[in-house]
């Protein structure tokens, strides 16, 4: 440095702000709620229990029931001993969050599966017109599965971990109780957090988010993906699959998996267990969704949650017999019955029966009936809900009106049902009787999702051939060859080629199919709902079609929209009261 020239260094003294606020400074507020259910949108809460605490003290606890504006479930009452007498006197959620919203002001907010609770205070904030707390969260069991093995707890339930950490209160699905057992094991984190060298709210909650061990050493496995669309598959030494996913850019996607950003548990657990990464590489999006799809189905990976079963579908059924009724069933045979689904649940598949059963009076009855079976009529027949074929009083051509009526529902003009249960729940509502109203609320959704979803499936299944294509981002197209609603090939035809060849050439090698019974012959109702997004995508030109490409004329999708109107989020003293379908 010439003689000069000066080097001048300004000397900065850090701030306490630079190391973050140590643990021990920081006011915890560790809460707990009991609800009617488990959805935050349809159930309400029962009970707050929230406890203050700072540097291990606790300075403050705030614990009231809370009325649910209806009557709370019987399994609920045996889980968490609070019944209907308990909270008839108990103050309603309005008058219950202002005070909670200031006992937690300035706090950082600890829950035990604190996603589940934080959902029921958000889903209250919204419904009475308070803006949701900007509170930072910690959930104590992402803290548990980062910090404890498995060699410690087989699990990270809260009476689990309470157990391990010998807290002075043991959890019993009171909030107050559940709280306090939380503080007991938020400490115990807490000291098993220090040899981490966590000392500080900010270090905690970036551990909770940062990449575990098997996560860094792993990232290997993402080296010999290629940057191309196509399914992966998370394989463990054996081969077997672990997880199967799809993506547009197969690296990119299989990278996310060993970073900070991928905190799911069970997906970090699965990562642990991996030891290879094998790519499919596939002509389109498409074909990589419906690839996934059908790997999932054929190999059942046990850290995928979703469409690992297809065929435990259930199906709405009015047989084929002299008098034919409706029978759920999980099989759709090759006979003269009609079918409505699949539904996801026998439940479902329940309420929509309900639902038929209160437009259309045919027997509910589970024996089969012939020409010649006479026995005495049951009290549907007294109430005017059943024409009673079994004692002869209503002819064959009599009852057939009513099987028609039900066909046409499941198949085409689902206004019949809609009238009837619209007409009764209009009237149970001025009755003031909200839950029975609820309901056939859900009844009615069940029919009619059901039915416009088959109906749009059906559409395309029953097309024997149809090419269509999209624009690709390189500039030539995207041609899918679908039959029966199945994928059956999928190429990209370059920018600037003559389309006809290529189209040819693609149908001359696609799969052959031979479609079996019910609305989705050939292909699962998840494989063809995918075809069936892809073909209502902007800019997809149809390329050849074979048959008639049609929904009816007065189906159900016409009063779908009129369901989800009804389950739209809303803002009323009561969550549980049957909303109008106008």
């Amino acid at each position: 440095m010439p003689p000069s020239m000066v080097l001048v260094v300004d000397a900065v003294q850090g701030t306490l702000d630079d190391l973050g606020t140590p643990l021990s400074d920081v006011t915890f507020v560790v809460f707990d709620l009991e609800t009617t259910g488990g959805s935050a949108s349809e159930h309400a809460i029962t009970e707050i229990g929230a406890v203050k605490v700072r540097g291990g003290e606790v300075i403050g606890e705030l614990a009231t029931l809370v009325d649910p504006g209806g009557p709370i479930p019987p399994f609920i009452s045996v889980l968490t001993g609070i019944t209907d007498a308990m909270v008839v006197a108990a103050p309603r959620i309005e008058s219950v969050l202002p005070s909670f919203l200031e006992f937690i002001r300035g706090t950082t907010l600890v829950a035990h599966n604190a996603g589940f609770d934080v959902g029921f205070i958000k889903a209250a904030c919204a419904a009475h017109g308070y803006p949701p707390p900007i509170n930072a969260v910690l959930d104590t069991v992402d803290l548990a599965r980062r910090l404890l093995t498995r060699d410690e707890t087989p699990n990270c339930k809260l009476a689990t971990l309470a157990r391990l950490f010998r807290t002075s209160t043991e959890p019993c699905h009171r909030a107050l109780q559940d709280a306090r057992a939380t503080v007991g094991v938020l400490h115990g984190l807490i000291e098993r957090a220090g040899s981490f060298d966590v000392h500080t709210v900010e270090d905690l909650r970036s551990f909770v988010r940062a990449p575990t061990p098997e996560q860094r050493r792993k990232r290997h496995l993402a080296d010999l993906v290629p940057h191309a669309p196509g399914v992966y598959v998370f394989e463990d030494a054996h081969g077997e699959a672990l997880y199967i996913g799809k993506s547009t850019n197969l690296r990119n996607r299989v990278r996310s998996y060993f970073t900070a950003s991928e905190t799911r548990p069970r997906i970090r657990e699965m990562i642990g267990v991996a030891e290879r990464v094998r790519p499919i590489v596939c002509a389109t999006a498409l074909e990589a969704e419906v690839r996934e799809l059908r790997l999932i189905g054929a190999a059942k990976p046990r850290y995928n949650r979703k469409s690992r079963f297809p065929e435990k579908a259930v199906w709405l059924k009015l047989t084929d017999e002299p008098f034919p009724r409706l029978s759920i069933v999980r099989e759709v045979k090759d006979d003269q019955g009609t079918y409505l689904g699949p539904f996801g649940s026998t439940r479902l598949a329940d309420d929509a029966r309900a639902a038929l059963h209160e437009a259309v009076p045919l027997r509910r009855c589970t024996e089969r009936l012939t020409l010649r079976t006479t026995r005495p009529a049951c009290a549907l027949a007294g109430i005017g809900r059943c024409g009673a074929p079994c004692e002869g009083r209503e002819s064959p051509a009599a009852y057939h009106e009513h099987v028609d009526a039900a066909r046409e529902a499941m198949t085409g003009d689902a206004g019949a049902v809609f009238t009837a249960l619209e007409a009764r729940m209009e009237r149970l509502a001025a009755e003031q009787r909200y839950e029975e109203a609820a309901v056939d609320r859900d009844r009615l959704a069940a029919y009619v999702r059901t039915a416009a979803r088959m109906q749009r499936l059906s559409s395309l299944t029953r097309l024997p051939h149809l090419v269509a294509a999209s624009p690709a981002f390189s500039g030539g197209w995207e041609i899918h060859v679908v039959r029966h609603g199945r994928l059956t090939a999928a190429g990209v035809m370059p920018k600037g080629a003559h389309p006809a060849p290529f189209v040819e050439a693609l149908v001359a090698t696609a799969e052959t199919v031979s479609p079996g019974p019910g609305p989705t012959p050939a292909a699962t109702a998840e494989e063809t709902e995918c075809v069936l997004r892809w073909l209502e995508s902007p800019g997809v030109r149809l390329v050849e079609v074979d048959g008639e490409w049609s929904l009816p004329a007065r189906g159900a999708a016409r009063l779908k929209a009129r369901i989800d109107l009804a389950y739209a989020p809303r803002h009323r003293p009561s969550s549980r009261e049957g909303r109008p379908l106008r």
